[in-house]
């Protein structure tokens, strides 16, 4: 499990892509083999955008001054048009294996 630094919700690690900086740029890890720090992230424009405004990146790749994430959105812009455009793979309100969601204390 993971938490997506867009929209802060746990999923699975097969849901959420994973992400790197590398030289002043995110870049998405495919393969998740890259070294360094990464960040995850749902494969979903809203998750995107809300981490860009949060200015999620940085903070979570410990990366100093702003990220440019141009290769991140061309990306996710791909892989929206093979899923259902709008929604969050995260917010279906159960778990892997098909129980509700529990809140956390």
């Amino acid at each position: 499990m993971r938490t997506c630094v867009g929209c802060k919700r746990r999923a699975l690690i097969g849901e959420l892509l994973r992400v790197v900086a590398v030289a002043g740029r995110v870049v998405v890890d495919e393969r998740r083999r890259l070294p360094g720090r990464g960040a995850w992230l749902h494969p979903d424009p809203d998750c995107l955008a809300k981490a860009e405004r949060r200015r999620a990146f940085p903070r979570a790749l410990r990366a100093p001054g702003a990220l440019d994430a141009c290769e991140v959105r061309e990306h996710v812009g791909r892989t929206t048009s093979h899923h259902e455009a709008g929604t969050c793979p995260a917010s279906r309100g159960t778990k892997e294996a098909g129980r509700p969601v529990m809140s956390q204390p």
